[in-house]
């Protein structure tokens, strides 16, 4: 190998901050699942809000919280959690700021905190978009922009420990894993800007009073050009693990390496200047910026299916490592056993249907077909909800025990989980794909809706069924982890070691591990998709929309 890092080395402080970080990400995904279950109960027709209205003061409520806790805070705790511990054993040195990476968990979970309080209290019903005009507390801007900064400042402290590594070893290539982790980060910090800018210079403001509205189509712009590079912030941290643990979990090696740095840095290119796919039936912004962010949204899926080719490769040399034959045979052979690879290979199959659907919301015109129906909420499912869910869950079945110094209580049960959960999301997406096709609307109490079709009916039965199974599911993850950490016997597993690669790092050219021409191709991609619109909303945007609080 060009590097001789240590990934065997224990950093204590590192695995106490990734241990912080897993704790409120877990907390964050168990309140998400709960009111998870509510949501495809009453999809089902069977509301149980009067019931709640102590804790839920509406059906808005819960999905507010179902999103924010699910697709922002689960995921972003986890991402940052995950990827330091991994960044740090990759390079084989400890964080270069100890003190500044306790300081950046304590930023977030405060600014958590501040915006858990109006959102628990119905002062932040505005879903996990936030649009305009709906307006919330001040106190729930802030608080994810506190978060978000949080995230810049974890970018910050790998960037430090990098550099360190980098006078150390000069002339290596960057390590897969740590090469993987800066690539993600970078991409967020960049795409997060249009989050803070509508925060700082929209929504805090008009919340406090110091403006008297706001423009709801300008915010939503600038909402999207993060909110589609999210999806990638959630997605590239799997594709870590993909690539650079489970080739070797399963018994082979990874495929390529220099393909898999290409896919990223492709990735950093395109995946944020696409997200006005998201307002193909928005006004105001002219149709041929459109088109263009969506031959972009198609660019964007070419790194996905090299990542496709890769890891699919990667798994078959495992798997024929271990006795595999023939065409499709040698899928058998994969390590069904354990439960990591079990849960992200699973995961893999899923998000093959998500990408496919992908392609649907990016067509210019066949998006007008599915735009705000419950087909979104399946493949948002596929995504969010399987391909990184599962997957993270998949690592922590040897996170969790190797944080926490003892083996998994039963993989048995984290099997059992890993299928149900891989089960139910089929039913249950499935059925949310065929309602959009039938034009049922998403972020909608259908159940209580006036225009409610019998054609529905059925369907929306498979969807209660389906995230009933999805909550089942969930508790017994959540039992598994507890019971490992209160109860497990077995001894404490060691963290799976890297992937060596067949084609490695050394055989890619250098300009992969060359940073500025990839950050400067991006500015001036950004600068290509995003200058013209943004300069025409603004120099005629007047904020003069008032802000409305509906439930």
């Amino acid at each position: 190998m060009a590097h001789a890092a240590d990934h065997t080395q224990t950093f204590p402080s590192e695995r106490r901050l990734t241990g912080a970080y897993l704790l409120v990400a877990l907390l964050a995904l168990f309140v998400g699942v709960v009111t998870g279950l509510f949501q495809a109960l009453s999809h089902a027709g069977l509301n149980l809000y009067p019931q709640l209205t102590p804790v839920l003061a509406s059906y808005y409520q819960g999905l507010t919280l179902h999103g924010v806790m699910n697709a922002l805070v689960w995921t972003t705790f986890f991402i940052c959690g995950f990827l330091q511990f991994i960044a740090t054993r990759a390079l084989g040195r400890p964080l270069a700021s100890h003190g500044l990476a306790w300081a950046t968990y304590g930023l977030m979970t405060g600014g958590l905190v501040l915006a858990a309080i109006p959102l628990l209290g119905n002062a932040a019903t505005v879903m996990f978009t936030f649009y305009p005009p709906l307006l919330a507390h001040w106190a729930f801007y802030v608080g994810l922009t506190l978060v978000v900064v949080g995230t810049w400042l974890v970018t910050l402290n790998l960037v430090w420990t990098y550099r360190s590594w980098r006078a150390a070893h000069a002339g290596q290539r960057t390590p897969l894993a740590a090469f993987m982790t800066l690539v993600t980060f970078a991409m967020w910090c960049i795409a997060s800007l249009g989050l803070a800018a509508e925060m700082l210079g929209m929504l805090i403001p008009w919340s406090l009073g110091w403006q008297t509205g706001t423009d709801p189509l300008l915010a939503r712009t600038l909402f999207w050009f993060t909110g589609h590079p999210l999806v990638y912030f959630w997605l590239l941290p799997t594709y870590v693990s993909w690539y650079t643990l489970v080739p070797r979990q399963a018994g082979g090696r990874l495929f390529s390496d220099p393909m898999a740095r290409a896919s990223f840095l492709l990735f950093l290119l395109l995946s944020t200047p696409v997200g006005l796919h998201h307002q193909f039936t928005d006004p105001g912004i002219g149709q041929g910026w459109k088109l263009f962010h969506a031959f972009l949204t198609f660019a964007v899926f070419f790194p996905s299916l090299l990542t496709f080719f890769n890891v699919v490769a990667s798994l078959e040399s495992g798997a024929r490592a271990r006795g595999g034959t023939g065409l499709v045979r040698w899928f058998g052979k994969l390590p069904w056993g354990d439960p990591s690879v079990t849960a992200q290979v699973l995961a893999m199959l899923l998000f093959a249907f998500g990408g496919i659907g992908g392609l649907i919301n990016a067509s210019y015109s066949v998006n007008l077909v599915v735009h705000n129906t419950a087909y979104i909420v399946g493949h948002f499912h596929l995504t969010v909800g399987t391909a990184v869910t599962l997957s993270f869950m998949g690592i922590t079945y040897w996170l969790v025990p190797v944080l926490r110094g003892r083996g998994l209580w039963s993989a048995r049960l984290a099997l059992l989980q890993s299928w149900l959960w891989f089960v139910a999301m089929g039913l249950f997406s499935f059925a949310l794909h065929d309602l959009g096709m039938l034009g049922m609307p998403r972020r909608t109490m259908i159940s209580a809706a006036p225009y409610l079709q019998p054609e529905w009916h059925a369907l929306q039965v498979l969807v209660g069924l389906g995230g009933s199974l999805l909550f089942v599911s969930a508790l017994l993850y959540f039992f598994n982890l507890c019971m490992t950490c209160v109860a497990s016997r077995a001894p404490a597993p060691e963290m799976p070691t890297f992937a060596e690669a067949l084609s490695g790092p050394e055989e890619g050219p250098a300009i992969l591990e060359r940073w500025q021409p990839w950050l400067v191709l991006t500015v001036i991609f950004l600068v290509l998709a995003y200058a013209h619109p943004l300069i025409h909303l603004v120099s005629n945007t007047t904020l003069n929309v008032p802000g409305m609080r509906v439930w």
